[in-house]
């Protein structure tokens, strides 16, 4: 789908914030309602608006530590991997999981209530989890950047 200025004017706004109420925003656009709809519904169904979302501050919901956990598999077959994959999709403290390339495997990031969480799911639950041979961990001292918005924009070549 190629994006038009007003495609990325509706899509900047709802990144940022995703409860504004659609007549203000239409309005804001000059739009009228039904071409607002419309595109909104088009940018829905073809997936570049995938869902709508209520972020919590981490640290007031009780989880102000980050850990960013370095992981190498023993074997680097596909069932290894997706093993792996599926293991830690059952684990709610893991907010991202990567595949990388380099020395590790996957880089997750991990939240926790303190430094402790971190280690019991380190050693209660990582390790635990067939195929893992080397696992590094690092622990965010501070966030000095967080973004949730992608930067669109429209292209000109």
């Amino acid at each position: 789908m190629k994006l038009d200025r007003t495609d990325i004017r509706i899509l900047q706004a709802l990144q940022k914030d995703a409860h504004i109420k659609a007549a203000d925003l239409a309005e804001a656009l000059n739009l009228s309602l039904s071409p607002f709809y419309r595109r909104v519904r088009l940018l829905e169904e073809s997936g570049i608006v995938n869902q709508y979302v209520t972020l919590l501050d981490q640290e007031k919901a009780g989880f102000p530590v980050n850990a960013y956990v370095q992981v190498a598999v023993d074997k680097k077959s596909a069932s290894q991997l997706a093993g792996f994959e599926r293991a830690i999709g059952n684990f709610d403290e893991v907010m991202e999981c990567y595949l990388m390339t380099g020395a590790f495997d996957y880089m997750l990031r991990v939240v926790a209530a303190d430094i402790a969480g971190i280690e019991r799911f380190v050693m209660e639950r990582l390790v635990k989890i067939d195929g893992v041979k080397d696992i590094s961990t690092s622990i965010a001292l501070r966030k000095v950047q967080y973004k949730t918005a992608l930067p669109v924009q429209v292209r000109e070549y």
